[in-house]
């Protein structure tokens, strides 16, 4: 990849399960172990930063936050300057430790980093100094396309962490996955991970407590009752970290999918006092915490949260609530900067939020002329699977009425066009063609206005390619994600579900911008958008997207974006034509539009997405069923 590439990495917030990583690690010695479990979720602050190839290591900064404490620094991209800074113990030996790895481990050259934002506390708990890292390893895969999924970027973060003088837990590098609660289990030196779907929204508030604590001597001290336990205080520490701490995180896990926010407050304070109890007295003199303790009894406190407790390594490093609504989330945050504390809010929100679709209407149709001389592509007839004859445009709304969206909004090229869609969908029949229709033809006629009263529309001021008429449906997306579809494909599921059920139950799981995507051959991919990258589960079915090319040539697709499975070793991906595109992902083409970004004349969404990789983050998943073009003349033959 050439040229600059916009990067945020998120701070990390440890909901439940302090400790448990580095405990589970110690089942390499001792079997009996439990394994560790923690909830682990990125938060709104974080780290912003662009970079670019470079001859040498360099960290550059020009962000405010960071000026009183930043001098910028190089290094030879060399195996022993970078292991020195790295054991240095310098404000660069998180980033040089990393630098080192990749060096050790990649066929990588330089690379210059520029810090541009900082809204991340430092030593607070939140995990800055993972967060830098996995910022380090993130710009090295993406420029040097190292391949690497977000596993293998947080393998890549702890090992370049574990050559500085701190000695992290492998829960930290969380913040690789984004914003988002993930369920992670650390079993000796195999971690496993994996989101927690969350159904109601969830009002966090986290604050540093501004009274220090020496995590070094917390986790010495703690080191000091493993691997085999000799005494009763050890072994309620392995206890604490082991088989209690297991049932304290499953059952959070149950209640954050549920949406039981009362009761998930309650697990918080239950938590702690599990903690203060067993774990605390073996580093009694750091985890005794009496300004942490002060502000989770505080009674201007308690009637605006369901519960409270420490974060991270614990002690009075930071603290954190669950707010019973967002009025108390607000007062809350308040009433902490009040009392000289710094303090953030965190909103996860209920990942079931597509509830509204875009379809751009405006292609001529070329390769089926001349029928559309007369007739626009998308209301050419086809055969549905339940008999009857259907315009395209109807099945793919239908198929999306059916599968839950609220709200569909067409981009239709001029008035001429919105007149045309609103006497379809919105006009009854007359009454001499109603009632000549059959009860089942009446029922679906309902159906039809039904779907009617679902649709919004825009037209778009000038005709400027795909990107620009996704742009006009921006206010009726509003803050929210949305499903995105060409208005002439059409497609078929082999599952119960429909393409588009599919696509809004991944994004549950996957919450950054998506796009849908299926194998072509290497001779087709002159005529699609071609996503590479790294698959990020076992089945294959979704990846992390590193590049995507609008129309590569065949050599071009060949040298750079085919992306190996286990039964193939050359495999190409195309859009299947299903998106969810975020707010993220708009205002990557506003700044497209600013800018005058276009392709052959015209603004394209491949370049908006492709500016997610770095960044919100962007995934390309493999549904179970196919598309049909309503250019082809294979469309008519298949839908029935």
């Amino acid at each position: 990849m050439t040229g600059e590439i916009g990067l945020f990495v998120p701070g990390r917030l440890c909901l439940f399960g302090e400790h448990s990583d580095w405990a589970g690690l110690q089942r390499v010695i001792n079997a009996d172990i439990v394994a560790g479990r923690a909830i682990v979720t990125g938060i709104e602050q974080g780290i912003y930063a662009r970079a670019k190839k470079a001859d040498k290591f360099i960290m550059r900064n020009t962000s405010e936050e960071l000026r009183a404490v930043w001098t910028d620094f190089e290094c030879p991209m060399q195996k022993e300057p970078l292991k020195k800074t790295a054991a240095s113990g310098d404000f660069f030996s998180y980033a040089a430790g990393v630098a080192s790895y990749v060096n050790e481990h990649y066929y990588v050259g330089g690379l210059e980093i520029t810090i541009t934002g900082m809204s991340l506390p430092m030593k607070s708990g939140l995990s800055s100094s993972a967060a830098i890292c996995v910022l380090v390893a993130r710009a090295f895969n993406i420029a040097y396309e190292l391949n690497m999924n977000t596993a293998g970027e947080m393998n890549a973060a702890f090992k370049g962490e574990q050559r500085t003088m701190s000695r992290c837990g492998r829960l930290d590098q969380a913040c690789a996955f984004g914003v988002g609660p993930v369920f992670m289990t650390f079993d000796g030196e195999d971690i496993e991970a994996r989101r927690v779907p969350v159904r109601q929204p969830l009002h966090w508030v986290f604050a540093d407590l501004k009274a220090g604590k020496d995590t070094v001597k917390i986790l010495s001290d703690l080191n000091r009752c493993y691997p085999f336990p000799s005494s009763e205080l050890e072994r309620n520490v392995h206890e604490a970290l082991g088989g209690e701490n297991m049932a304290v995180v499953e059952r959070a896990a149950e209640l954050i999918a549920s949406g039981d926010a009362e009761s998930l407050g309650r697990l918080m304070t239950e938590a702690q006092k599990l903690f203060d109890s067993k774990v605390a007295p073996a580093s009694i003199e750091q985890l005794r915490a009496p300004k942490l303790h002060a502000v989770l009894t505080d009674r201007m406190i308690l009637p605006l949260t369901y519960g409270g407790k420490g974060v991270g390594s614990q002690g009075d490093g930071s603290v954190q609530f669950l707010a019973k609504s967002p009025e108390a989330q607000q007062e809350l945050t308040r009433y902490l900067t009040s009392i000289g504390l710094d303090a953030y809010t965190l909103t996860l929100s209920a990942r079931r939020q597509i509830r509204k679709a875009v379809i751009p209407l405006a292609g001529y149709g070329t390769r089926l002329y001349p029928a559309t001389r007369l007739i626009k592509k998308e209301f050419l007839p086809v055969t549905d699977s339940d008999g009857f004859v259907k315009p395209v445009v109807l099945i793919l709304l239908e198929q999306l009425y059916d599968s839950g969206l609220e709200e569909i909004c067409l981009v239709v090229s001029n008035q001429e066009d919105l007149d045309y869609y609103r006497r379809y969908f919105t006009e009854p029949l007359q009454a001499e063609h109603l009632n000549k229709l059959t009860p089942s033809m009446r029922r679906y006629e309902e159906k039809i206005q039904r779907i009617g009263a679902a649709l919004r529309f825009r037209i778009p001021n000038e005709r400027l390619g795909f990107g620009y008429s996704v742009y006009q449906t921006r206010d009726f997306c509003e803050d929210e994600p949305a499903l995105l579809l060409l208005g002439d494909t059409l497609y078929k599921s082999g599952t119960a579900q429909t393409c588009m059920e599919q696509m809004i139950e991944a994004y549950e799981t996957i919450n950054q911008p998506m796009v849908s995507i299926h194998a072509v051959p290497l001779e087709q991919v002159d005529r699609y958008g071609i996503l590479a990258g790294a698959w990020e589960d076992d089945e294959e079915t979704v990846m992390r997207v590193r590049r995507f090319v609008e129309k590569p040539s065949k050599e071009y697709a060949r040298d750079y974006l085919c992306t190996p499975t286990k039964a193939r070793r050359e495999n190409y991906y195309s859009v299947f034509g299903q998106y969810v595109i975020t707010p993220e992902v708009f205002a990557a083409l506003e700044d497209d539009i600013a800018q005058g970004k276009t392709q052959n004349g015209e603004y394209q969404l491949t370049g908006a997405l492709s500016a997610m990789i770095g960044t919100a983050g962007l995934k390309a998943v493999r549904l179970k069923g196919r598309m049909f073009d309503a250019g082809t003349a294979e469309l008519y033959k298949c839908m029935a």
